[in-house]
């Protein structure tokens, strides 16, 4: 097995060189920088202006513009100018998808450039020219993939996988070492957790084997809102930092961009300090499978275990009372063969400690089903969401766990139950409820992404199981939402395509009928999807 990373039982963060956007210095062992995208129009000057002090007052490091364009990519200077001008030094970030034009504009007016290798088309050399251009202006570059839109190239030889994603990744890493191009971050983000997590480790070890050290942006993309928004990202975003893998991060939420800051920062902040702690002994890595989802084995023991969905306690449940042995790294030994085990943790490398003890009971021999608890005691719920969700996600993410035991005592046990479904759906190993893959938007979105999903959540989250794409627009959209039994995609201003699956059913219709006329769409489970909701 390639090894990805020197943090399975000891936290360290991955050495990477030192990537400068403008100010701010990305890997090299600076601390985790955060950052945004606005949602304004970039052709807007003034609004974007104001979006971006906003986000930089939020504390974010760096704001990502569209520049889907040649206008939107030369009106970056303009912006770029005023901020400067109003004492506002974040970094900005172009985004470029179809248009490399644009792209050679953008890399002279600001401080870093980011690519798709999926649609990047450089049949006119514009590569080369890019290159140049960043290297006279100091330009950074980021090569972003998305699991949503690998080149035909790669679809035809890996498919719609992380393996798809890394080739992606290390052709266009290849290419910027042939022309002696260092200043490069890299990211491969999906919608979907799993994938997420297994394809940056996956990169993460070809490129130690390659003895490459590039930084690694990460993010989940189209996570969505609210608590279901940041549970994901914190599921995501969480197992990789806790490998010590990530030196920037985004989480996309569909809210005001500002508001993806504290959540970010919170996340990045609970990893800090974890460096001292001593490795945990008598693990054996051969166990361990990083780059594929494998359920550990159970046996049954009452309702818990073996081949039925993890269970959620908020409390050690009666019935189960004499059936249960607490335990952690240390008494693996003394399990019982016919306990539910509960594992227990006590200090901030409790990840790295509960992987150990899944892999020393496979040494053992020993299948009790575990239920992994963790006990918090915190203030604001969206805190707890994002500890509980960056603490216990990446187990379940790995196929351990057969059930998930929440304490903390400031909270009810409705809110608890909900957060605990929350991470086991974002782990994609317990389904409760809908599923919704929305795009936090951009200048490219044209039409009220916010206030759509809401109405569309409104009617369909009793549809248990269901996946509903919400996008902004087709850049990204029908990729990202490619295994969503429904899509409501952005056309142009006011105007949306309808998919059921990856067949579109209705194209380029009124917004104010959209959802009208998916009434007309029936899922599988043979209900009606949405109805209008006066959006």
């Amino acid at each position: 097995m390639k090894k990805y990373c020197d943090s399975l039982f000891a936290y360290r963060r991955a050495k990477t060189r030192p990537v400068a956007v403008g100010d701010v210095t990305i890997g090299g062992g600076n601390p985790v920088q955060i950052q945004s995208m606005t949602n304004t129009d970039t052709n807007d000057t003034a609004a974007s202006v104001a979006q971006i002090q906003r986000i930089a007052d939020a504390g974010g490091e760096l704001v990502r513009l569209t520049a889907q364009g040649r206008r939107e990519a030369t009106n970056l200077g303009e912006i770029h100018r005023q901020l400067r001008a109003a004492g506002c030094g974040v970094p900005l970030v172009a985004d470029i998808h179809f248009l490399p034009e644009a792209a050679l504009i953008a890399a002279a007016n600001v401080e870093k450039v980011r690519i798709n290798p999926g649609n990047f088309n450089d049949r006119g050399g514009q590569f080369d020219r890019l290159i140049e251009i960043c290297r006279e202006h100091h330009t950074a570059l980021r090569i972003g993939v998305n699991h949503g839109s690998l080149s035909p190239a790669m679809m035809e030889r890996y498919g719609d996988t992380p393996e798809g994603m890394v080739a992606s990744a290390v052709e266009y890493l290849e290419m910027c070492r042939e022309r002696n191009f260092d200043p490069v971050v890299v990211s491969l983000k999906s919608s979907n957790v799993r994938v997420m997590v297994q394809a940056y480790r996956l990169l993460a070890a070809e490129m130690r084997e390659r003895g490459w050290d590039y930084p690694l942006h990460l993010g989940v993309t189209e996570a969505g809102d609210d608590m279901e928004g940041r549970i994901k990202s914190a599921v995501g975003i969480g197992a990789l930092l806790a490998d010590g893998l990530g030196d920037t991060i985004r989480v996309s939420l569909t809210e005001a961009p500002e508001r993806e800051i504290p959540v970010a920062r919170q996340l990045a902040d609970y990893f800090v300090g974890r460096e001292n702690h001593e490795p945990i002994p008598e693990a054996g890595e051969s166990f361990y499978s990083p780059y594929e989802y494998r359920r550990r084995r159970s046996v049954p023991v009452g309702e818990v275990g073996g081949e039925r969905p993890p269970v959620i306690w908020n409390e050690l449940p009666e019935t189960v009372q004499e059936s249960v042995f607490y335990a952690d790294i240390h008494h693996v030994e003394q399990i019982p063969a016919d306990r539910i085990v509960v594992l227990t943790t006590f200090n901030r490398n409790g990840i790295a400690e509960q992987r150990a003890f899944f892999l020393r009971m496979e040494q053992l021999g020993k299948h009790n089903p575990v239920i992994i608890k963790r006990s918090y005691a915190e203030t604001s719920l969206e805190s707890l969401q994002i500890k509980a969700a960056a603490d216990t996600g990446m187990l379940f993410v790995d196929g351990y766990g057969d059930g998930l035991w929440i304490e903390d005592k400031g909270f009810t046990p409705e809110q608890i139950d909900a957060l605990s479904l929350a991470i086991l759906q974002a782990a994609r190993v317990r389904i409760s409820k809908a599923e919704y893959i929305s795009c936090p938007s951009c200048g490219r979105t044209l039409y009220d992404l916010e206030k759509t999903l809401a109405a569309i959540k409104a009617r369909t989250s009793h549809l248990k199981g269901i996946k509903i794409g919400v996008m902004g627009c087709i850049v990204n959209g029908p990729g990202e939402m490619a295994d969503a039994d429904y899509g409501y995609v952005g056309a142009g201003p006011h105007r949306i395509t309808l998919y059921r699956g990856k067949e579109v059913v209705r194209r380029n219709i009124p917004q104010d009928q959209a959802l009208a006329t998916s009434e007309a769409l029936r899922l599988k489970v043979s209900v009606l999807l949405v109805t209008k909701v006066g959006v």
